[in-house]
């Protein structure tokens, strides 16, 4: 600014001499003929600094009221108009008051229920951890007043002298990892609790107002940082150590903070937002204002609040957040937690995703009652959805994911593009017609199979019965015996007990892969805290466990299959393929491939992985799991998968699920193939969606390979059934 004012000055000097001059800002400049020349220095200085401020109050109406949203087709900025318009058919059943969609800084999409606009002004719950806390302390950053690293008793000095306390830093109140314990309880709505939780959502006067229980009365039931732990009173105390910072600042609490640094240049009018449940606390000198609830923001309010945080702190050309800032923010803290500072990112400690439907890069504030503002960089999309809970029969998380960010993912228009050249083997993929898809022991799912000894094909199944007549209870991991050949085949169950286990969805173990060598059955369980082997040597009527497990990656194991009883193996080594995540359920950016010796299977330090190819174009290989490399990179689409060896044309073939959406009946997958295990991989067919349900897993077993290998019969988990469809290869030889 000084060197503005500067650079003004010759400008400026001239204005000493001209008669009265009405200001852009309405001011009168009281500019007066020949003077003296100490007189006209100073007033030329008052000119100056008039102008300067006019001229600075100019440049923020023209970057805040002057600047609107422009509207746009959702198709001329790459999205599906069919598609969003079916997404609020949903949501408006599902009590939506208001979807704002914005893409390339354009308004594409936005509905309201009747009753409610673009500015009307709706409770945003938890959302107020982002526009209040996580707005407040960035600002606080950026003046050098906080540092989210800095023990949080610099703020309160009561904490200094607790053993405990004193240990919790900005970040971890931030991130709901300083271990305060909520001030919730499952089974009883805030208005019916008792003792300090009561008071603290009754915001009574201290000493019983909230900032003092969470200070004084609140217990710290972890050590800080080391657990997630959601912490209303955590938050209060980000408040009150915010606030703290700004002593001897012109700000006297965090509403007078956002006001006039945040919410006046975005263009934002007092009646479209509210903070604190329109009070505050007079404590310790301070004013305190909530930062875990008790806001109300309009949808435009909270639509220029995310495309603030989109532009990196850039409003038009005013920086009012530094980027740096806005990037510690948004990035994961480090700590258990998918938190950034105040906002929530879509990644977890483990570096996997939140929420496998959305980019990586995703970040967001959310609040009771799915009040969400969503933002999403790579895609230049923000989403702003205000309303009553989606899904009551979901899990918080989940229904936000499955109501709301899977449907939005699936409006956007572009294609996935296969992410490797077309084969130069295999030249096309024709499918027989679904009319004809065979599909037995409907409502189970997984199904990986292997040629066993005699002849048959083991398999296993989860959340179901198995084949008809299913077993009597619906098992997460249960056995199958399949025999003959398409379409005359058979399935019957196999009952093993030191097998079978039970639980729904991500709390049973499941099969990711099964494999026969010599005779040995064995098989790759996930949910298993990572994942686990076993091995029968009784053909699935009884199963030994190993006492180790992956720890990293391996999420979702599968083995490559080749002949019947691991005849025509290439080498004398068996080989396990994953997506790079230790969670079935989360994508990935790459998958990771694991040896061992096929006498040692059952000895973890057996294993080798794959680290990437040497100089000379040789597969590389490490006893050291973290030094695992990409043996097949997709950013953020690999998943569950399967590979079997084609022994006629030499190629191996690996069929891998898309992630995202429902796939038992919709969806798409892509069958890659290579010359040797490690690749080099190109495509041999691709597709976002099929023409029926792809299901989570599918595979060519090898039995049912014709002996040109130009006949296969894929295996999927479409419908939640053992489905089987006939593939057609065309090829070259090389």
């Amino acid at each position: 600014m000084y060197g503005q004012l500067l650079q003004r000055v010759s400008l400026y000097s001239f204005l000493a001499v001209v008669p009265r001059v009405r200001c852009v800002c309405g001011l009168v400049c009281p500019l007066e003929k020949p003077m003296t020349r100490p007189r006209l220095y100073f007033r030329t200085a008052v000119v100056m600094l008039l102008l300067v401020l006019c001229s600075q109050r100019s440049l923020d109406a023209a970057t805040s009221s002057v600047w609107d949203w422009t509207s746009a087709s959702p198709e001329s900025q790459g999205m599906v108009s069919t598609r969003l318009e079916a997404l609020w058919s949903d949501l408006k059943e599902r009590s939506t008051t208001a979807l704002v969609v914005v893409r390339n800084d354009q308004i594409v999409f936005e509905r309201y229920a009747p009753g409610y606009s673009r500015t009307t002004k709706h409770y945003t719950a938890s959302m107020a951890k982002a526009l209040v806390g996580g707005v407040s302390l960035m600002l606080a950053m950026n003046d050098r007043r906080i540092k989210p690293d800095d023990p949080a008793s610099l703020f309160v000095p009561q904490w200094a002298n607790d053993p405990i306390k004193k240990k919790i830093t900005i970040r971890h109140l931030a991130t709901h990892t300083s271990g305060i314990e909520d001030a919730e309880a499952s089974d009883l709505p805030h208005e019916q609790l008792t003792g300090w939780k009561g008071d603290f959502w009754k915001r009574p006067a201290p000493p019983r107002d909230p900032f003092s229980l969470a200070r004084d009365l609140a217990p710290v039931l972890d050590a800080p940082g080391t657990k997630a732990r959601y912490s209303n009173p955590g938050m209060a105390m980000l408040s009150y150590s915010t606030t703290a910072s700004l002593r001897g600042s012109t700000y006297t609490d965090l509403r007078a903070l956002l006001r006039h640094r945040i919410m006046e240049p975005l263009g934002v009018p007092d009646n479209e937002w509210s903070v604190g449940y329109g009070t505050a606390t007079a404590l310790e000198s301070m004013t305190l204002v909530a930062d875990w609830g008790g806001g109300a923001y309009s949808p435009d309010a909270t639509a220029r609040v995310g495309r603030l945080m989109l532009r990196k702190g850039d409003w038009n050309g005013r920086q009012l957040l530094a980027a740096w800032v806005v990037e510690e923010a948004i990035r994961h803290a480090g700590l258990p937690n998918h938190s950034g500072l105040g906002w929530w990112v879509n990644r977890e400690m483990d570096g996997s995703r939140h929420w496998k439907a959305a980019h990586p890069d995703a970040f967001w504030g959310a609040g009771a009652g799915h009040q969400i503002l969503l933002i999403i960089p790579s895609l230049n999309l923000i989403v702003v959805r205000n309303g009553e809970q989606l899904d009551k029969t979901l899990s918080y998380d989940n229904g936000l994911e499955t109501r709301l960010v899977t449907p939005l993912m699936q409006a956007l228009a572009e294609s996935r593009a296969a992410p490797y050249p077309p084969s130069p083997v295999i030249k096309g993929m024709d499918w027989a017609p679904k009319e004809n898809i065979i599909r037995k022991a409907q409502g189970s799912d997984n199904w990986p199979l292997t040629w066993a000894d005699d002849d048959s094909l083991f398999t296993a199944y989860g959340d179901g019965n198995g084949f008809e007549p299913g077993v009597p209870e619906k098992l997460s991991l249960g056995f199958a015996k399949v025999s003959g050949l398409p379409p005359d085949f058979t399935g019957v169950n196999i009952r093993a007990l030191t097998g079978e286990q039970k639980g729904e969805g991500q709390h049973g173990r499941k099969a990711g892969g099964v494999l026969m060598v010599e005779g040995v059955l064995y098989l790759w369980a996930r949910n298993a805290g990572n994942s686990q082997l076993a091995w029968s040597t009784k053909h699935a009527a009884n199963w030994n466990w190993c006492d180790w497990k992956f720890t990293t990656s391996f999420g979702c194991p599968t083995f490559l299959n080749f002949g019947q009883d691991y005849a025509g193996a290439r080498d004398h080594y068996v080989y396990v393929y994953s997506h790079d995540s230790d969670s079935a359920y989360t994508p990935a950016d790459r998958m990771v491939l694991a040896r061992v010796p096929k006498g040692q299977i059952t000895r973890r330090e057996a294993y080798e992985f794959f680290k990437g190819l040497d100089p000379a174009g040789n597969a590389a290989w490490t006893k050291d799991v973290q030094e695992r490399g990409a043996v097949f990179a997709y950013a953020g689409q690999c998943y569950r998968s399967s590979v079997s060896f084609n022994p006629a044309l030499k190629r191996y073939l690996w069929c891998q699920t898309l992630p995202g959406g429902d796939a038992r009946f919709r969806g798409g997958f892509g069958i890659y193939d290579a010359p040797e295990p490690w690749g080099p991989w190109t495509t041999v067919f691709f597709t976002e969606e099929w023409d029926v349900g792809p299901g989570e897993t599918s595979s060519f077993p090898t039995k049912w390979m014709s002996e040109d290998g130009t006949s296969l019969h894929l295996v999927f988990s479409g419908q939640d059934s053992f489905s089987v469809r006939r593939a057609y290869l065309k090829f070259t030889l090389p």
